[in-house]
């Protein structure tokens, strides 16, 4: 059997149980939804610091040693059992609540990427050429406020809670491991076992207060190419006695975007982005190389798996034409992030109880990736936008620019819908039989 079929046999198995009964089972009653919302008002100063910290102070991915030490410390101090050092500098804190119940996890990533900072408040970047550009200083600040907070409800807890603070979601160094992938592999999502996790992101297309969310498909999966176009070097004004690798690449870019409008179905999501040129060494020489990096990004699957082979296609038959060779190097990266929708199902009136039914939006599925998409493959999974953007705010800077600027005020919102998801999560999965508890998800 495949190891993604008996993944999926594995999350149906799971599902099925989780549907079973009152799928409207309460955790949270009002005079505990406001003990919430008194620990969070409590907590926001040092989760807003803490955040502020982090902000100063990025890590690029696999080298988040500082920002693990100071989770590490932060989930100690609360008393939770913490393991360091997963898949490099990664760091898991698991709560124990005071019943007995199965395990759920919270996900968090904490890299940042290398973008100079151009925003000009006092906590912004101290290293040069690396930023939060994505937010993950405040993904990491909710899931550290949710177990701040959650630490204090253990008599309601039904089961464990999982802090996965996961290194590396931007990608790993060439030649290094990292990220969701290894975080799996060293036994995140095992002893004891997790039967669902949950995740966010920042999102500034949605307002402070927001959320948004995607059933099936949520985000793309990604895979990154290489094209190498290999003519012959001539001078410039005599380019009959050369074969000009650089329009050949031009011809072969405008090409591949027919992969989408003439190939494929065209209401099939589908990007090719090439992002990255380089060929020649003068002006009036022909270029004999030109060398193309770039992205593929789909929600589909199987056309995913058809994207390589037209590739191939078009750039060996634009290439014979005029007498070049190429080489193609593609590598499939991430998963496309899947929301269960028997899942999703549950959970929505989750968000909606703890935020009210306005502000949990169901948005499109978005051509970004994330490396959560891996957690996806092998457990229940649920994961949402959080709104960032601040109020009158007609636009706010994207997700990896130097100016991201997420409105802090989303931290306690977001930390409001977690601790209301998993103490909902476990209330739900505790009432239902644990046989499956035993199974070792690999």
């Amino acid at each position: 059997m495949g190891k993604h079929l008996s993944n999926s046999i594995f999350i149906s198995a799971i599902l099925v149980g989780l549907l079973i009964g009152p799928v409207q089972l309460k955790a949270i009653d009002l005079k505990t939804a406001a003990a919430i919302d008194q620990e969070i008002e409590k907590n926001r100063a040092e989760i807003i610091k803490i955040r502020r910290f982090l902000h100063m102070n990025p890590e690029l991915s696999n080298r988040e040693d500082e920002t693990s030490k100071l989770v590490a410390n932060k989930l100690t101090a609360l008393g939770l059992e913490v393991k360091t050092g997963v898949a490099k500098t990664g760091v898991v804190g698991l709560l124990t609540g005071a019943l007995p119940g199965p395990t759920v996890a919270i996900r968090a990533d904490m890299d940042a990427l290398p973008v100079e900072e151009q925003n000009t408040f006092p906590y912004k970047s101290l290293n040069p050429g690396v930023m939060h550009a994505c937010g993950h200083d405040v993904h990491t600040s909710i899931a550290l406020g949710t177990a701040m907070v959650l630490s204090n409800f253990k008599d309601k807890i039904r089961g464990k809670i999982k802090f996965i603070f996961q290194p590396a979601e931007e990608g790993a160094p060439p030649g290094e491991e990292g990220g969701a992938d290894l975080m799996i592999k060293e036994g995140v999502l095992a002893d004891p076992p997790v039967r669902a996790i949950f995740g966010l992101h920042v999102w500034p297309d949605l307002k402070v207060g927001q959320v948004g969310y995607a059933q099936g498909y949520t985000m793309a999966s990604s895979d990154s190419l290489t094209l190498t176009i290999k003519g012959k070097s001539a001078h410039g004004a005599r380019p009959q006695e050369g074969i000009d690798a650089v329009a050949i690449a031009a011809e072969v870019i405008s090409n591949l975007q027919n992969i989408s409008s003439r190939l494929t179905d065209p209401t099939e999501p589908l990007v090719i982005s090439i992002g990255k040129i380089q060929g020649g060494v003068r002006s009036n020489i022909i270029a004999d190389k030109v060398v193309m990096e770039g992205t593929v990004r789909t929600l589909n699957a199987d056309l995913r798996d058809r994207i390589p082979e037209m590739i191939e296609r078009i750039a060996a038959g634009i290439c014979q034409s005029y007498g070049a060779s190429y080489n193609l190097d593609y590598e499939r990266q991430l998963p496309p992030v899947y929301n269960h929708p028997e899942f999703v199902r549950l959970v929505v009136p989750w968000l909606a109880q703890s935020l009210g039914e306005a502000d949990v939006i169901e948005v499109k599925p978005q051509l970004v990736a994330e490396d959560f998409a891996f957690y996806a493959e092998r457990i229940p999974a649920f994961y949402f936008f959080l709104g960032v953007k601040s109020p009158g705010q007609l636009t706010a800077a994207p997700l990896h620019s130097p100016n991201f600027n997420p409105d802090e005020r989303a931290i306690p919102v977001g930390i409001k819908a977690m601790c209301h998801i998993v103490l909902n999560a476990l209330e739900q999965q505790a009432s239902l039989k644990t046989s499956s508890e035993a199974e070792t998800v690999n």
